[in-house]
């Protein structure tokens, strides 16, 4: 992994004006919260107050965003606008036009930039699975094949194809890859040299997720937005752009588990979700870019959680610390907090050095691996090697994170054992997710299931693989 280069200038809270015991109350309460926190990082007027990993997570490691990655590819169409290339107005029809199935509907032809930005093309819900049914090929056609169940740009829908279609049409106007062109007009000129994209099988970027990002990118890229746009001396994103990308378009709803989440119900922009004091960019299992410019406050922050969870402690912990600073003691006990955050290592012994070798069951919801995988834990030198079926073998640290890149990603674990069963975390640490590890000797069967479900699909093997290049599952 290349050096972290710092993108943004450092600051103690107090110095900027914002109070270290509010930031320690933020981080009680998030750490409270069910779920994990992988990192965290505070700007407050133009300079970092806070910033933390939770080992094995760093500041180094860039981070799977999943949609908040939407949001840079609002950024994408709106520098191509600002080029002249691309207009709000423009019909997807008329950019991509041979990519038009031949019976499209007289609604689908009238679906403009505008209407994919702000999701209102007028699908009665989420259209990439439908989509990529019926155009395994070609998620254009298939965007467009799928009946419309209200008139365009009259309801917000959160609709993850639309951005997909966004990316293509910046790639038409542009002559550029999406990744391409945002190297070269918005990441180079940041200083951000390290985004990976997670990529269809043609090998094109989503463009509604996939960007791995490290968390100070993720924090400079909400301070350019506060900053309308601007970057050190330069104008590298047409203020007026976002102005208009970061402004209520339409009414929006957001229901999960069963539970309305507040955040999301105060309107959609372009690929930006309203607050009731700013507006977020947000991606699954609460990765986040909250920027409430008139606090002059940017919150970064990746996790396997509820996203809620991080609004409402802004709201109740840090804004009421704006303004009143505590003393040096203060900000050192909270710098000294932030160097500590880790997530433990497996607890249990070490065992008795033999080799142990089980069949995989896959019957558990979210398993990680084929039914009948071979697995295999071989010890090694404070440690352990875990095989599984084909991959090359997982490093797994006793009492620590050991980290091994069996199929180009990295993966730390941990592991011990707990009576007759060795117990193994897998942290997949470019993303939110680990796999579980089980071998009951007992029984000679293991389980391997993810804490929480990759929305890519469960198979262990993309989600190690650089770049994981795949399609959305489809039923």
């Amino acid at each position: 992994m290349p050096p972290t280069r710092a993108l943004l200038p450092r600051s103690a809270p107090a110095a900027s004006g914002l109070s270290s015991p509010a930031i320690a109350a933020f981080l009680d309460r998030i750490e409270a919260r069910p779920g994990e926190t992988h990192s965290l990082m505070i700007v407050h007027r133009g300079a970092v107050v806070a910033e933390g990993w939770w080992a094995p997570y760093t500041a180094d490691r860039p981070h799977l965003l999943y949609s908040l990655t939407k949001s840079f590819t609002a950024v994408a169409v709106g520098l191509a606008i600002g080029d002249g290339l691309l207009s709000l107005d423009d019909r997807l029809v008329d950019v991509l036009p041979d990519r038009v199935p031949a019976d499209v509907s007289a609604q689908g032809r009238r679906i403009t930039v505008h209407h994919l930005l702000s999701m209102t093309a007028g699908h009665p819900d989420d259209s990439l699975t439908e989509a990529w049914e019926r155009e395994p090929e070609d998620l254009v056609k298939g965007f467009l094949s799928v009946p419309f169940a209200h008139p365009e740009g009259t309801r917000h829908v959160y609709d993850n194809a639309t951005t997909y279609l966004l990316a293509r049409m910046v790639e038409r106007v542009t002559g550029l890859g999406l990744p391409e062109f945002l190297d070269a007009r918005l990441f180079g000129p940041m200083g951000i040299d390290h985004a990976e994209w997670d990529r269809v099988a043609s090998g094109a970027a989503f463009g509604f997720h996939g960007l791995h990002l490290t968390t100070e990118a993720v924090a400079a890229f909400g301070e350019l937005l506060r900053n309308g746009g601007r970057w050190g001396d330069r104008q590298l994103v047409p203020g007026g752009w976002v102005e208009r990308a970061t402004r209520r378009h339409v009414d929006s709803e957001w229901i999960l588990d069963g539970a309305p989440q507040s955040d999301f119900a105060h309107g959609y922009g372009y690929q930006f979700w309203m607050s009731p004091d700013g507006f977020h960019g947000h991606g699954s299992y609460a990765q986040q870019c909250v920027v409430l410019p008139a606090h002059d406050l940017v919150v970064a922050v990746t996790a396997e959680a509820d996203s809620q969870d991080v609004f409402d402690a802004v709201r109740t912990c840090l804004l009421p610390g704006l303004g009143h600073p505590a003393g040096a003691r203060d900000d050192e006990l909270l710098a000294d907090r932030l160097r500590r955050l880790s997530l433990p290592p497996v607890a249990g012994c070490a065992g008795s050095g033999r080799t142990v070798t089980a069949r995989l069951d896959a019957s558990p919801v979210l398993s990680a691996l084929p039914e009948g995988t071979a697995v295999a834990v071989e010890p090694a030198a404070g440690g352990w090697r875990v095989r599984l079926g084909a991959f090359p073998a997982v490093a797994a640290g006793h009492g620590e994170w050991r980290e091994s890149a069996p199929l180009g990603r990295p993966v730390l674990a941990s592991g011990a054992w707990r009576d007759a069963t060795f117990v193994a975390d897998l942290r997949v640490v470019t993303t939110p997710h680990r796999v579980r590890l089980a071998v009951d000797t007992t029984t000679g069967t293991a389980t391997a299931t993810w804490s929480t479900p990759p929305l890519t699909g469960p198979r262990l093997d993309l989600h190690l693989s650089h770049p994981l290049m795949t399609r959305p599952d489809v039923a």
